[in-house]
């Protein structure tokens, strides 16, 4: 989605996240596990494990979950196969929605997602439907008041970045993929706290959503799709105007 929904998703969250505990728990154990397991133990010498430890960190995940998701990577500990997964499709008004899984039972995540974008007025599509829609980049967002523009500007095209975005109540930082973790590792080092790190798909184009009652179906199925077992990421190419929710209000 946009730098500016997905910031708006990402305040949502973190209000919502003691609800959500066990479930974004989950996740965080699966991602650590399989981010071992690619890259070894190591922090120090594994980027895609330390930025998953900051998150787990960042939700208060307990030390002792980290290092046992840790150990089921390395071997230390058995652990289940985990698999990444992709699926593509759309909601209501066309939107097209991306939806990132990272799981120990593909089965129950299809089933999961599938269901629930049929329940909420959308449908999924054939892997490489939305090949030309999104492009997958690196972004980080960093909030107003963490930092200021000249300093994090410096940082972040030192570090590897393409761009820094100024939103008013945030920063959006884009890089290539290959230079995620430099910049990552960038931030990190100048003391720049970030709100939401991701290997993002960010679409090309948005699809603009005047009818109030259709915004609601869109956001009512993102939020949805984020409740499913296993989901870790939903990326969807909407704009809303802030009048046409208000509009739905009442």
């Amino acid at each position: 989605m946009s730098g500016h929904s997905k910031w708006a998703t990402t305040k949502r969250h973190k209000a919502a996240v003691d609800a959500k505990r066990g479930k974004i728990f989950a996740v965080l154990s699966k991602e650590l596990t399989l981010a071992a397991r690619q890259g070894g133990g190591d922090p120090e010498f594994n980027p895609r494990l330390r930025t998953w430890i900051s998150k787990a960190k960042g939700a208060n995940m307990p030390a002792d979950n980290i290092e046992r998701a840790i150990q089921k990577g390395t071997g230390e500990l058995p652990g289940e196969t985990i698999e990444e997964l992709t699926y593509e499709g759309y909601g209501p008004g066309g939107v097209g929605v991306i939806v990132e899984v990272t799981t120990d039972n593909k089965n129950r995540s299809a089933s999961g997602v599938r269901s629930t974008f049929t329940k909420h007025g959308g449908n999924l599509a054939q892997s490489g439907a939305l090949a030309h829609t999104f492009q997958r980049r690196g972004q980080f967002l960093i909030a107003r008041e963490a930092t200021a523009e000249d300093p994090l500007m410096e940082v972040a095209l030192e570090g590897g970045a393409e761009d820094v975005l100024n939103h008013g109540d945030h920063f959006e930082v884009l890089c290539a993929l290959a230079d995620f973790d430099k910049v990552s590792q960038a931030l990190e080092q100048a003391g720049i706290p970030v709100e939401s790190a991701e290997l993002a798909y960010l679409p090309h184009t948005l699809v603009p959503l005047t009818d109030p009652d259709q915004a609601q179906q869109v956001l009512r199925l993102i939020d949805a799709l984020e409740e499913v077992e296993d989901v870790k990421n939903v990326f969807a190419n909407y704009d809303i105007e802030e009048t046409v929710l208000s509009g739905s209000e009442g």
